[in-house]
């Protein structure tokens, strides 16, 4: 058992939960699965407790948010615990790059820029900035950089932003339009003669261009898919809270009735 008296201080702040995680991670008093743990097992977590923080932001839950927030800490706090241990970098260099990173992207605060520009010309800039950082890393490639373990349709439309930049683009809409069209009909040939792996790709394709339109339309296709689960589980929801009123369950329903329940709920959320 620890004594260290940091950690039992409610008004410890950061350090705090850094001699915390120090103490789980201890190879002789700390917890077995902390101690087991890497950067690799713990990767997953970092992606979920993100995805936790924007669902509390979606819903509004904002006492839910500290806690959320909270743990995506823990997570940052975590693979520096064991990049410490393994003499690669500590807490204070993370903190030291993104503080770097910030001021040498922000000029227009920090140095000499000027502010009078509006957000827009700010993300260019920003892009532009990013650029020289990778052309500094030797990340030759447009595309070097887009981080793997982004989600699909979140680095879909990272990659395409970035071919974009260079002119590798439709001109408008309308082309990713008809590009969607002639995906989606290769998509209903590959299901009636091909097998499933070129059925796999060729869904594939249909979705990178779904995601191309959104971009055209100024619309995150990650953003607007997570909007249309919600709204999917809010009716769906609708439909086991209608049911119940009747003394069923939906396994004991049939599509007919749910349906139809499913429109109710859309006209419940029109009012």
């Amino acid at each position: 058992m620890t004594h260290d008296p940091l950690i039992f201080d409610p008004e410890g702040g950061v350090p705090r939960l850094r001699a915390i995680m120090r103490a789980l991670r201890d190879p002789a008093t700390g917890c077995p699965w902390d101690i087991a743990q890497d950067f690799a097992t713990i990767a997953p977590y970092t992606i979920e407790e993100a995805h936790e923080v924007a669902d509390a932001i979606a819903r509004a839950a904002w006492d839910e948010l500290p806690g959320e927030l909270g743990d995506l800490l823990l997570q940052v706090v975590y693979h520096a615990q064991m990049a410490d241990e393994a003499g690669m970098f500590g807490f204070d260099d993370v903190v030291r790059t993104i503080s770097d990173k910030m001021v040498a992207r922000h000029p227009h605060v920090f140095g000499a820029e000027s502010r009078d520009k509006t957000p827009e010309q700010q993300t260019r800039d920003w892009e532009r900035l990013k650029a020289a950082e990778r052309a500094g890393r030797a990340e030759g490639g447009v595309l070097d950089g887009v981080a793997l373990g982004l989600p699909a349709l979140t680095r879909a439309l990272k990659l395409q932003g970035r071919a974009a930049r260079v002119g590798f683009d439709w001109p408008s809409t309308d082309e990713v339009l008809a590009k969607i069209v002639e995906e989606a009909g290769e998509l209903v040939e590959a299901r009636l003669t091909l097998g499933p792996t070129e059925l796999a790709e060729e869904f594939g394709d249909l979705l990178f261009v779904m995601v191309n339109l959104g971009r055209h339309l100024g619309l995150d296709a990650e953003a607007a898919l997570r909007a249309t689960n919600a709204k999917f589980t809010r009716r769906f929801q609708y439909i086991e809270a209608e049911l119940q009123a009747r003394d069923k369950r939906p396994e004991q329903s049939d599509l007919a009735e749910m349906d139809a329940l499913w429109d109710a709920a859309k006209r419940a959320e029109r009012g």
